[in-house]
């Protein structure tokens, strides 16, 4: 798989399954602007309870593929990045999603 550098490589990557895509929006942000097609929907705040693959919570659909990260504009998705890497996921923040929509990166509406 390449490194993921740039959105227009995470949008690549995700379009072939190599990846998987993680919006650490609040729900409201993702409810008013949609989200990447295809991304996991985690608010930052629940990410521990989501990410530790010893807690009972643990969302499976981070484990197997490296994640790329996103938020508004990229500090909760550095964050979020941090942590994911603590408990040994293979993370990459990159940035706003206003980089993914700017790139032209595909987006969903909030279910």
């Amino acid at each position: 798989m390449q490194p993921i550098t740039s959105v227009p490589d995470a949008i690549a990557l995700a379009e072939r399954g190599e990846i998987t895509l993680l919006d650490v929006r609040e729900p409201g942000e993702v409810a008013a602007s949609g989200t990447a097609r295809g991304a996991v929907h985690i608010p930052l705040g629940l990410l521990p309870l989501r990410a530790d693959p010893r807690a009972p919570d643990f969302d499976a659909r981070l484990a197997g593929k490296p994640v790329a990260v996103f938020c508004a504009a990229g500090a909760r998705a550095g964050r979020a990045v941090a942590l994911l890497a603590g408990y040994g996921h293979e993370a990459v923040n990159i940035g706003g999603f206003g980089d993914w929509c700017g790139c032209g990166g595909p987006v969903q509406p909030y279910p």
